[in-house]
């Protein structure tokens, strides 16, 4: 089929990374296309009380903006729909997977990824943009001397969308493309290669593991290219200064 600005099929789209609103800094806007989502990481002293002594907490909270899709999204106010609830715990456990929480000490990193424009695969684009924001906040309590980024952080994370559409295996899936894909997938994976998730459905005939393996490997190729552009963001971005309380020596 043919794409959107005849993108070719293992093409990512336009990827960009701005600062965010956070008054505090430790926030970013991550744009994938025509899907943009505001990613914010709040910093708070004290985990909840599951969390093993000594150690730290990282979760994430999602939402659709009102105006970020065609027809008006309401808000969840009272209550988190199951789409909702879905995507802000794959947004938690991706970003789980590479934190080493006896390192972070006893802290609470709470990931905010909001939509403002939903064009597909915002999910996996608040997985990408939470990331950079966790580094930001993690660099920030290093400059006030309360810890090593690289002691904390594994790995880097990003994730990207897939699909079989009209027979034809494509990279990053904007909605129409997604609407009529006849299979669907998302991947989450570490800047080393390893998976972190997949999440894969036949929308319509079951697919192969020939398939499988494919989307896979052109998901690798997109997924470093998503943490070429973010690295690239962090290195030239000035973190800004933030009292955290520096530990005494």
């Amino acid at each position: 089929m043919e794409r959107t600005g005849n993108r070719a099929f293992d093409a990512a789209r336009d990827m960009k990374i701005e600062p965010g609103y956070a008054s505090h800094g430790a926030s970013v806007i991550f744009h994938m296309g025509n899907t943009i989502v505001h990613c914010s990481a709040s910093l708070e002293e004290g985990t909840p009380r599951f969390v093993e002594e000594g150690c730290g907490w990282v979760t994430a909270e999602y939402s659709l903006m009102p105006s970020s899709t065609q027809t008006r999204a309401r808000r969840e106010r009272s209550r988190v729909g199951g789409r909702t609830m879905e995507i802000q715990r794959l947004i938690g456990r991706s970003l789980r997977s590479i934190i080493r929480f006896d390192q972070l000490g006893e802290r609470t990193i709470t990931l905010d990824c909001d939509v403002l424009r939903a064009d597909g695969g915002t999910r996996c684009a608040s997985i990408s943009g939470a990331y950079i924001a966790l580094e930001i906040v993690l660099r920030q309590l290093e400059q006030n001397g309360l810890l090593r980024v690289e002691d904390v952080l594994r790995s880097e994370v990003a994730a990207i969308s897939l699909g079989i559409v009209e027979g034809q295996t494509l990279l990053d899936l904007e909605y129409i493309e997604d609407s009529q894909a006849d299979v669907d997938l998302n991947l989450v994976m570490t800047g080393s290669g390893k998976l972190i998730e997949i999440q894969g459905t036949a929308e319509k005939d079951p697919f192969s593991f020939e398939a499988l393996n494919e989307m896979l490997a052109l998901g690798q190729k997109g997924i470093q290219e998503i943490l070429s552009v973010g690295r690239a963001f962090l290195d030239s971005y000035e973190i800004p200064k933030r009292d955290m309380g520096a530990r005494d020596e």
